[in-house]
């Protein structure tokens, strides 16, 4: 079945009165959350860094390109099919690595994944998630772990293990986020739900971690969050220590947050597989350059070398279409899921996903193409 069928679905369902459960609408579902979540976690979700601005330019920065469309061509049928890393997906698309999801919805990252299972996508599983490592791997679905990388080299090679061991065969890590950026939402909230122990199941669940501890998580909990927070924020990685993980990881190895062609390169030369452009959706620097404008450069330099992959302000399925025609091989999508995920849990997740899917199948055919890998800057103006 085609991805543009869920519209189809929809408008059958309609005739025997049935309307969609959610709506199709991103803002709309954002909205609906903000109406059902407490402030705090509300905010930890939609919040940005500082004013918001980094967050408005991914939008604008969206803004500033348009799609040419092409007619008369023979295209009824397309192919939204992709190959990351030697593995075949049915989509150039992968749910970002979103942390605390409990917060919103009590099945969490579990719902997340169950959703992503079903429709054959990938989940990149944060560190700083609500559930195991173990329990999201039960969905059994494609699955990628990203690290928040420990200053404690023991503790990361235990989670490396223990995400092998899960049948999770892609490691994205996040470079930017090597200390809280200023978040004024959060802080007029007094709200970051790690010190209160939420997001914290993957390191807390370790056995090498749990090591460390002088009590039991169960007996001490307050201990043992104190230990967690100082060995993974408060002091960045840096390029010599990729090894470490190059050394002990067999699978492909991702750079999340890459905003400056040399950096790419760097990650290149280092024997990474893939970086993403990221800026962390506008959550860690304010006034910071908008993904969509680095995009096209990093692409060209390193996008013959290794995987370019592209997050920060995708909202559509247009905004995946322009992401790719500027050099992306897939999208990693984020907030819009986790506003599905407060609606209705495992079904709101996969109700977004579906219509962002069906949106990007239908912004293809009728732009005159059939697969993703047709596109290119020149299928694009800039205003």
């Amino acid at each position: 079945m085609a991805f543009s069928d869920y519209q189809y679905e929809i408008y059958l369902n309609g005739l025997v009165g049935t309307p969609p459960p959610y709506s199709t609408s991103v803002a709309e579902l954002e909205r609906v959350a903000r109406e059902r979540l407490d402030p705090g976690p509300y905010w930890y979700v939609a919040g940005s860094a500082g004013t918001g601005a980094t967050e408005r330019a991914n939008r604008e920065a969206f803004d500033r390109w348009r799609i040419v469309p092409r007619m008369l061509r023979d295209v009824p049928v397309r192919d939204l099919g992709v190959e990351l890393f030697g593995r075949s997906y049915p989509a150039p698309l992968a749910l970002a690595p979103i942390g605390v999801q409990s917060i919103v919805h009590p099945d969490g990252e579990l719902a997340t994944a169950r959703a992503a299972a079903s429709l054959g996508v990938p989940t990149v599983l944060s560190t700083a998630a609500s559930h195991t490592l173990e329990e999201v791997a039960e969905a059994d679905g494609p699955r990628w772990y990203q690290l928040y990388w420990p200053h404690d080299d023991e503790v990361t090679l235990s989670l490396l293990d223990r995400a092998a061991k899960s049948g999770y065969d892609t490691l994205v890590v996040t470079l930017d986020t090597w200390t809280l950026a200023w978040r004024p939402h959060d802080l007029d909230h007094a709200y970051l739900p790690f010190l209160r122990g939420t997001g914290l199941a993957i390191p807390l669940s370790d056995p090498v971690f749990r090591s460390r501890l002088a009590r039991p998580v169960e007996e001490d909990l307050d201990a043992a969050i104190m230990q967690w927070v100082p060995m993974f924020n408060g002091r960045p990685h840096t390029w010599d220590q990729l090894s470490l993980l190059r050394d002990n990881w067999d699978g492909p190895i991702v750079l999340k947050g890459i905003q400056h062609v040399d950096d790419a390169l760097r990650a290149a030369d280092a024997g990474m597989d893939g970086v993403v452009v990221s800026n962390h959706g506008g959550r860690q620097i304010d006034g910071a350059t908008a993904s969509l404008d680095a995009l096209p450069a990093i692409a060209a330099a390193v996008g013959d070398r290794m995987t370019v992959l592209f997050d920060s302000g995708v909202r559509t399925g247009s905004d995946i279409f322009k992401a790719l025609a500027l050099g992306a091989r897939a999208v990693l999508l984020g907030r819009p899921y986790v506003w599905g995920l407060a609606a209705g849990g495992e079904d709101g997740v996969r109700h977004v996903v579906r219509g962002l899917l069906a949106e990007l199948d239908l912004t293809l055919g009728l732009a005159g193409h059939s697969r993703p890998a047709d596109l290119d800057p020149s299928v694009l103006e800039a205003l």
